[in-house]
């Protein structure tokens, strides 16, 4: 079986990947271990799509068939730090329609493979478990657990943070555990969120309640790992307590909407983004902490700027070759690093109990609050990736 590209996982980032190499001559294989599929009622995993991945994914004819009930715009933002610190983000005070979108990850999956069903330049391999990788002169090789092979120029690693094609190809990868969970789960909510985000940083964790369409709230609660695990343990009831009592019951009395999840968090830093005849996007490039909301977003730009290096190539070119790969790296190669270490910084910065510093950030962010040039620059990063 020959192609020109292998994609090793059809998650998002793969499939819009595939999808944007829509209009290209290549042959394109994407490898996914179970066929995505729609939760009954609300999907455990929520995004917040900014509007650079919504501008790509309507690029890509996706965006204008995706369910708008299902999604719900963000208006505006508040962050608490932990001794009377605030800071506000308004999509009107900074010119924009919104700040992001919330919705469900299965929401945008599926529509993508439903494109990739139609597409006439992919195979779908699902579901298929890759076993063995063998790089030879010219090209790449994927066997799969079945027994059948595929030879390609180009092998993607879109494959999540745990990444078979990254361990297989012996991609050094270090990585720093938060001794955090994020602790997760969708409500009910007695008063209406009018679009707006809630994070806190708190003692015990960053907590997020992000605005979910028909009025209910999508919780990230990072906390750490002793804590999570008591959230954990809580019966129902108490749990919507706790959840009520740590935001202030800004949302009123909740009603849990689905079943909580937990996850552990960890910072990872691979050496290398790209090889010979092999690139990683997304989770399987990099991983960051969850209070930033930006991990699916730069898997998105990861695909946009791969498929258009590779769309772009002349036919006579090779898409495995370390130079047009290389392009790729140096143009993915800021944002990711900038947000990581962002993240990391708040986490340690927030985590720290020490009154001076306690101090000193909370005034830091009461003081950019009082400066509005600063603050719409920053949301012009965060919806833009420039200032």
């Amino acid at each position: 079986m020959k192609f020109d590209i292998v994609i090793v996982g059809g998650g998002l980032a793969g499939a819009a990947l595939a999808v944007a190499l829509r209009r290209s001559s290549l042959q394109i294989a994407v490898l996914e271990h179970a066929v995505p599929s729609r939760p009954q009622d609300w999907d455990q995993r929520i995004y917040a799509y900014s509007p650079a991945s919504a501008a790509f994914l309507s690029a890509l004819g996706v965006w204008s068939h995706l369910d708008q009930s299902r999604l719900e715009p963000v208006a505006e933002m508040l962050i608490y730090g932990d001794a009377n610190g605030e800071l506000r983000f308004s999509a009107h005070d900074c010119g924009l329609a919104e700040l992001a979108w919330i919705g469900e990850s299965s929401l945008v999956h599926l529509e993508l493979w439903e494109s990739l069903k139609r597409q006439h330049n992919v195979t779908l391999l699902c579901p298929a478990v890759p076993v063995a990788l063998l790089q030879e002169e010219g090209r790449v090789a994927v066997t799969l657990e079945d027994g059948r092979t595929l030879s390609a120029a180009l092998a993607v690693g879109a494959d999540g943070r745990d990444s078979w094609l990254r361990r297989a190809a012996g991609i050094e990868v270090q990585t720093t555990p938060y001794d955090e969970m994020g602790v997760v789960a969708n409500f009910r909510c007695e008063r209406p969120h009018r679009g707006t985000a809630f994070q806190w940083f708190r003692e015990d964790g960053v907590l997020a309640w992000l605005p979910l369409a028909h009025g209910m709230m999508s919780m990230v609660w990072s906390a750490p790992d002793a804590i999570a695990g008591e959230l954990m343990k809580l019966d129902n009831g108490a749990f919507c307590a706790r959840v009520m009592e740590a935001g202030g019951q800004r949302l009123g009395v909740l009603e849990l909407a689905t079943p909580r999840a937990a996850f552990p968090l960890r910072l990872m830093r691979v050496a290398e983004v790209v090889r010979p005849r092999l690139a990683l996007i997304g989770d399987a490039a990099h991983a960051i902490h969850p209070l930033s909301g930006h991990g699916i977003n730069l898997g998105f730009q990861d695909a946009k700027v791969l498929a258009e290096e590779l769309g772009s190539l002349p036919s006579w070119r090779d898409v495995g070759e370390l130079a047009v790969l290389r392009r790729y790296a140096r143009r993915r190669a800021e944002e990711p690093f900038l947000l990581q270490y962002l993240t990391h910084g708040l986490n340690r910065l927030f985590g720290a109990q020490d009154p001076v510093l306690g101090f000193l950030r909370n005034a830091g962010m009461n003081l950019t609050n009082r400066v509005p040039v600063v603050t719409n620059a920053l949301v012009r990063y965060a919806v833009h990736g420039r200032f």
